[in-house]
């Protein structure tokens, strides 16, 4: 029997796997935080499905998203990362997952870690919430993102970030993860 899974999951089994086995599940290490916060700006403008499928070459090309490596980056891994084919080869972007690997650094040192941070939002809560691009909480985290320099950290992305980190389940009430 086939499961009901939310509207947007195609028949893709890298759509169907990320679905259901991470997209809504609460995240709480912080690489894992990161590397999301990094996918989820590099979406920006493009569908999630093309991030999915270069994910692995994400993975490899940002040192598995070794965030003090990534904050480390200088010109020639910039210039290496624009030449990849493999990634989203986009100038602005690469950057800004160099700044906001050091910003998140920053925030892990304020916090403790940078779970702490993202989950005191919420007082370490998750929120059930009507299927939507942005709410009040994400552009909240947005702003406080945005005042601590990061990039690319618009409200839709973070709201989208939220989702992806379980901070926001927005299972479809039809769906099996509901």
């Amino acid at each position: 029997m086939k499961e009901n899974r939310c509207s947007w999951v195609t028949d893709d089994d890298i759509y169907i796997k990320y679905h259901d086995e991470e997209w809504g599940i609460p995240t709480h290490d912080d690489r894992e935080l990161f590397e999301m916060l990094v996918l989820e700006s590099f979406q920006a403008g493009l569908s999630w499905i093309t991030i999915l499928k270069k994910r692995e070459n994400f993975k490899t090309s940002f040192d598995n998203f070794d965030v003090e490596k990534v904050a480390g980056y200088d010109e020639n891994k910039i210039e290496e990362l624009l030449s990849n084919e493999k990634i989203i080869r986009h100038k602005g972007k690469i950057a800004s997952a160099i700044n906001n690997a050091q910003k998140f650094i920053e925030i892990q040192k304020e916090f403790g870690s940078f779970d702490k941070y993202i989950w005191s939002f919420t007082d370490f809560e998750i929120i059930k919430a009507e299927f939507k691009t942005e709410s009040d909480l994400s552009k909240i985290i947005s702003k406080d993102l945005k005042k601590r320099g990061m990039k690319f950290v618009g409200p839709t992305i973070i709201y989208s970030y939220l989702e992806s980190i379980g901070i926001i389940n927005n299972h479809q009430k039809d769906c099996f993860k509901f």
